[in-house]
């Protein structure tokens, strides 16, 4: 049972010296520690951070700093602000009814230093746990002072006798609710200058001064921001010395590696649907939509200081899954197996995530988008057969074999055809797909060497899903055609 009064509290585990004098710092770095001493993740949730970003945002809370992190969108920026509460106290005692959380201990507030001198060990405690401790602020140019600090509030003044100077008639910011909290400022470089610069006061000195009136708040707080480096060209800047009050920057970024991009995407996407159909995912779809992502940020055409959110393989495999599902409810089927028609399905999932570079608006965002799953098939393509003979199948399209399927087409009338095509269900096995495993399963197996095989320009493949043998002559045909009309402008006028 907590101690409901301050007499109870002092008598309680929360009544020790080292418990009455640390501050939100040391709480956070004495729980780090013990979470390291017991080797528990320091994280939840995190992926591909364990060797780059988590040490770093380690030493900042060892080093009682105030921190940011600075990175592109979709880099789990403010998820991990929003983790630092792990490392808070399950419950904190406070004065029961002080908006800024004060310390029964050695308030700061002036209504809070009247209760106990008036109640005494009879002073009412109300307990915060983790998450009411964390305040968070989205910065927008119209923030203002008294947004963020408060201001005098000339009713409360009124209604209680107070001069306008007393800290009674103060109206509290969101930084001095934060008090014995973490505050967390996103987007920083949108903040005004001038706001900004309200903030050097509490990070270099520890209080805050209220509209020029002598209200000081020796705050007891964490102030943690995140920021984009486009903002500091495109909408605004970290004034230089509010920068140099931050303790630590660390810098984040984009999965290293497909496979730790694979499983932010699979954590982090809603696979699991409520219906009564299974859904499975092959794990070379899942390889697939994250490789558009990998190709998309190294691609010419996207610009670079945007960057290539990770929320684009998310939202791109739920809408794979989706129009995989649409398919088996349509043709009646029991299971939700995605094939790389579904991908090209997906497109509105990706073209609004994308920003074009000049060479890129000229294109059209669909074609792009379209390449760069031509381009993501290939390299998961090459990655299951790197040096496979496909002979067989290319000699079939070359004999006057053609192929031509829908992304609603049942998995069974599509497995059929597939089967005539000469060796092309023999090489699923390459992708740990069996001759026993479900009829989808083979479909998108198959599906992706065709589309494989038609990204090294290998077999021929309309917009209408058809696929047929290289038409050699013709593109030879055509090269010479765009070759004599280039040559022909270069003749000198007369």
């Amino acid at each position: 049972m907590l101690p409901r009064t301050l007499g109870d509290l002092r008598s309680s585990e929360f009544g020790n010296e080292s418990y009455r004098t640390r501050n939100i710092k040391d709480e956070m770095r004495i729980n780090l520690i013990r979470k390291l001493q017991k080797k528990e993740p320091i994280f939840s949730g995190i992926i591909g951070y364990e060797e780059t970003v988590v040490p770093q945002v380690v030493n900042a809370i060892l080093s009682r700093h105030n921190m940011i992190l600075l990175g592109l969108r979709g880099q789990a920026k403010s998820r991990i602000l929003r983790e630092l509460t792990a490392f808070l106290d399950e419950v904190l005692p406070v004065v029961a009814g002080c908006e800024i959380n004060d310390n029964p201990f050695n308030p700061i507030c002036r209504s809070c230093r009247d209760l106990i001198q008036e109640m005494g060990d009879r002073t009412p405690i109300e307990y915060r746990g983790r998450e009411e401790r964390y305040v968070e602020k989205l910065a927008t140019p119209d923030v203002t002072i008294a947004d963020m600090i408060g201001d005098i509030d000339p009713i409360k003044a009124a209604k209680g006798g107070h001069a306008s100077g007393s800290e009674l008639s103060v109206h509290y910011g969101l930084l001095p609710r934060a008090n014995r909290g973490i505050f967390s400022i996103n987007e920083l470089p949108d903040l005004a200058g001038k706001i900004q610069v309200g903030l050097f006061n509490i990070m270099q000195e520890g209080d805050v001064q209220i509209k020029g009136y002598p209200v000081r708040l020796p705050l007891d707080v964490v102030i943690v921001f995140s920021a984009n480096p486009e903002d500091y060209t495109a909408r605004g800047k970290i004034v230089t010395p509010l920068k140099d009050r931050i303790g630590s920057e660390i810098k984040t970024h984009y999965p290293a590696t497909l496979e730790h991009g694979v499983a932010i995407t699979e954590q982090e996407a809603w696979t699991r649907r409520h219906s009564s159909r299974t859904v499975l995912i092959p794990e070379f779809i899942k390889q697939v939509v994250e490789a558009i992502a990998f190709k998309a940020r190294a691609d010419q055409r996207i610009d670079k200081r945007s960057g290539v959110s990770q929320r684009l393989p998310i939202s791109c495999l739920e809408n794979v899954i989706s129009n995989a599902e649409r398919r088996a409810i349509m043709c009646g089927e029991d299971q939700v197996i995605p094939r790389i028609a579904d991908i090209y399905s997906a497109l509105p999932a990706i073209t609004g995530k994308i920003e074009l570079e000049y060479e890129g608006e000229l294109k059209g965002a669909d074609t792009i988008a379209r390449d760069l799953i031509r381009q993501a098939v290939q390299m998961i393509f090459r990655r299951y057969y790197p040096t496979t003979d496909f002979k067989q199948v290319i000699d079939w399209f070359e004999m006057g074999g053609q192929l031509k399927i829908s992304d609603a087409e049942a998995g069974a009338s599509v497995l059929n055809r597939f089967e005539g095509v000469q060796g092309l269900i023999d090489k699923v096995g390459t992708l740990d797909v069996r001759s026993d495993s479900p009829v989808g399963l083979r479909v998108a197996a198959a599906e992706l060497i065709l589309e494989g095989l038609h990204s090294i320009d290998k077999i021929s493949r309309s917009e209408e899903r058809g696929f047929t043998a290289i038409d050699r002559k013709g593109t030879q045909e055509l090269y010479r055609d765009y070759t004599i009309e280039r040559n022909r402008y270069k003749k000198p006028l007369n």
